[in-house]
């Protein structure tokens, strides 16, 4: 596998990373990376028909995580030259199936996208865990929604609705405090891939912060979102993939499912 270190940052997370990555898996393509300043966002890929990108903010790249992180991130880059069917299933189109017609808070479509992230994830993480170090994870989760849970509005302002057409693109949150909505999503995620990998015991800390999530946002099902993640299929049909994907979206966003064919 190639892979060439673009930036001020130290290479050794990336080559970590890469040593890690390379005991069990290759990648077919180069890949590019690009250390960047701004730490509005903390990884991002892209891939094109000859190599793959990872853009990676300084502040991550030079953190306690940035090994995993990129780790990680090469995992995405594996789950798409694999076709698999998490990574190569339009998000636009899930959201056109599932809401074509429908009124939702643009917030909510946002929180969709990321639902459909995470789902991606899970697929992603499978390949990083069975190869990369675990102990940091379930510190870093627990750390992540703690602060998420301090971080709650008191009020949510009121979002502007929509008709969802297939045309509009995700916003950018809308508040500098947490969602608690998304929250309890994050939280299900979190417990969904950690129950998965058999990395948390029953008691701990986690499980708290996540009924905590859920008292705050009551009208969202932690257990039912926490269910779809950790039984996703390791290698699922393209047609029972979207029609899962469908059905949580319809399921976040309007509180029904109904697969569509």
């Amino acid at each position: 596998m190639e892979l060439n270190v673009q930036g001020g940052a130290p290479a050794a997370p990336f080559l970590g990373a890469q040593d890690l990555f390379e005991t069990e898996h290759d990648l077919d393509l180069p890949v590019d990376v690009y250390v960047r300043e701004s730490p509005d966002e903390r990884t991002w890929t892209g891939h094109h028909d000859d190599h793959h990108v990872l853009n990676i903010s300084a502040q991550a790249a030079t953190s306690t995580m940035g090994r995993e992180l990129a780790l990680h991130e090469l995992s995405h880059m594996l789950r798409h030259e694999e076709g698999h069917a998490s990574h190569v299933q339009s998000t636009e189109e899930i959201l056109f199936l599932a809401l074509a017609g429908k009124t939702v808070e643009r917030r909510t479509l946002t929180h969709c996208y990321q639902i459909a992230n995470h789902m991606k994830d899970i697929y992603a993480d499978d390949i990083t865990l069975s190869v990369g170090p675990t102990d940091k994870l379930v510190a870093f989760f627990e750390s992540k929604l703690a602060a998420a849970l301090a971080d709650q509005p008191a009020t949510v302002p009121p979002a502007r609705d929509l008709e969802f057409d297939g045309q509009h693109e995700p916003a950018r949150r809308l508040t500098a405090a947490s969602d608690p909505e998304m929250t309890v999503v994050n939280a299900s995620f979190a417990l969904a891939l950690l129950e998965r990998h058999d990395l948390v015991a029953p008691d701990h800390r986690l499980y708290d912060l996540a009924d905590a999530a859920t008292r705050d946002a009551p009208g969202i099902d932690l257990h039912g979102f926490k269910r779809r993640f950790k039984q996703l299929q390791a290698d699922p049909d393209p047609s029972d993939y979207r029609k899962h994907l469908v059905d949580a979206t319809r399921a976040y966003a309007t509180g029904t499912e109904q697969a569509a064919d």
